[in-house]
C-alpha cells in the first residue's frame, strides 16, 4: 500500500490491557480444557476423570467466555466497529452454511483471516467468536463441542491478525495462503483433541487410556488424528487457501477502503466535537 495511506491503517477494534489479560486467562483455561487428557493423573482432587465426569471440562470454556464477554462489554467500543464486526460475522456464519454436511467444506475461514489481516488481532478474535456462535445458532449445532469451536475460531482470528499485519508486497497473498493452510489444519487438530477421549472406544489402539504416560496417549491421539485428517482437515485447508488466492486481493482492498472511510469519519467526528 502506498505510504500516503499508511495513516489510515491500524487496529479497528482496540481492547484495553485488562481485556487482553482476560483473553490470556481465557485462552489458558481453554488450552487446559483441550489438552487435559494428555497429562492429568487418573484422579484429581479425589475425582475420577472418567466419561461420567467429562462434562466438567465442558464448563471451563463457557464460563471463561462469559467472563470475557462481560469484560469486552464493559469497555468503550466504537459503534462503527461494532456494525462492521456484526456484518462480517453474519457473512462468515452464512458462508459456513454453504458447506453444511459436506466433508471439510467451510468457506468461512478465509473471510476471518482476511478481515483479521486488515483490522487487527482484537477484531479477528472477536470476529471468530461471534461468527462461530452465530453459525451454531443458524444450524442448530449447539452442543458441548460449541465452546471448543468458538475458542479455536477466536484463536485463528487472533493469530491471523497478529502475524499477518507484517505482510506486505507481492508475497502477501502467498503468506496468507500458507496461514490459511495452517489454520485449517490447526482447527481440525484442536477439534479432534477435544473429541478424541469420548468418541473412540476403550479397546482399540487409538483409544484414550486413562493414567497412561503422556507419550503413550499422544501417540494414540496422533494416530487417530491423522486417520481423520485426510477426510476433513485437508479439504478445509485447501479450500481456504484457494479462496484466499482467488478473492484475497479484492477482498483486502475492499476492507481497506472501509477502514479508511471509518478512520476519516472518526476524525471528522473528533473535529466536530472539538469545534
Amino acid at each position: 500500500m502506498p505510504s500516503k495511506n499508511r495513516r489510515f491503517e491500524g487496529d479497528l477494534l482496540r481492547f484495553p490491557v485488562t481485556t487482553w489479560m482476560v483473553i490470556t486467562l481465557t485462552s489458558l483455561i481453554s488450552l487446559f480444557a483441550f489438552t487435559w487428557p494428555l497429562y492429568l493423573p487418573e484422579s484429581l482432587l479425589g475425582l475420577s476423570l472418567t466419561k461420567e465426569h467429562y462434562w466438567l471440562f465442558f464448563l471451563f470454556i463457557p464460563v471463561a467466555l462469559f467472563v470475557l464477554a462481560l469484560e469486552i462489554n464493559r469497555g468503550a467500543i466504537d459503534i462503527k466497529a461494532i456494525a462492521l464486526l456484526s456484518v462480517l460475522a453474519a457473512l462468515a456464519a452464512s458462508l459456513r452454511q454453504i458447506g453444511a454436511g459436506a466433508v471439510g467444506i467451510e468457506p468461512m475461514w478465509f473471510l476471518i483471516i482476511l478481515a483479521a489481516r486488515v483490522f487487527g488481532p482484537a477484531f479477528g478474535f472477536a470476529l471468530g467468536t461471534i461468527a462461530m456462535s452465530l453459525s451454531a445458532i443458524l444450524t442448530g449445532g449447539i452442543g458441548p463441542w460449541l465452546p471448543f469451536q468458538i475458542m479455536a475460531a477466536s484463536w485463528i482470528g487472533l493469530v491471523a491478525g497478529s502475524f499477518a499485519r507484517a505482510l506486505r508486497g507481492r508475497g502477501e497473498i502467498i503468506w496468507l495462503m500458507l496461514l490459511s493452510l495452517i489454520s485449517g489444519l490447526t482447527f481440525g487438530f484442536l477439534m479432534d483433541l477435544q473429541l478424541w477421549p469420548w468418541i473412540v472406544g476403550g479397546d482399540t489402539a487409538l483409544s484414550f487410556q486413562q493414567g497412561e504416560a503422556i507419550s503413550e496417549n499422544l501417540a494414540r491421539f496422533l494416530k487417530f488424528h491423522f486417520l481423520t485428517a485426510m477426510a476433513w482437515d485437508i479439504p478445509r485447508s485447501i479450500l481456504t487457501a484457494l479462496l484466499v488466492w482467488i478473492t484475497g486481493r479484492p477482498v483486502i482492498n475492499a476492507l481497506r477502503r472501509t477502514q479508511r472511510k471509518t478512520v476519516i469519519l472518526n476524525e471528522l467526528e473528533k473535529e466536530r466535537t472539538v469545534a
